[in-house]
């Protein structure tokens, strides 16, 4: 759980950091941060949904 906050703290820094960039003068770009966040918050949250799934049926990673 505490890579899952790491990761989304990192990629809300990032997808600020984006909205600046491409804001003009006047205004911050929302939709572009908005979008960039939501979609680290969907990856991040099937990355651990799927690493659930796998401790709970207790199947590896490994290939045999």
């Amino acid at each position: 759980m505490k890579r899952f906050f790491f990761a989304l703290g990192v990629f809300a820094v990032l997808a600020t950091g984006v909205g600046f960039l491409l804001s003009g003068k006047g205004e911050f770009a929302w939709g572009v941060a908005l979008g960039l966040f939501g979609l680290a918050l969907i990856g991040e949250s099937f990355r651990l949904w799927i690493r659930r799934g796998r401790a709970r049926t207790r199947q590896s990673s490994e290939f045999r």
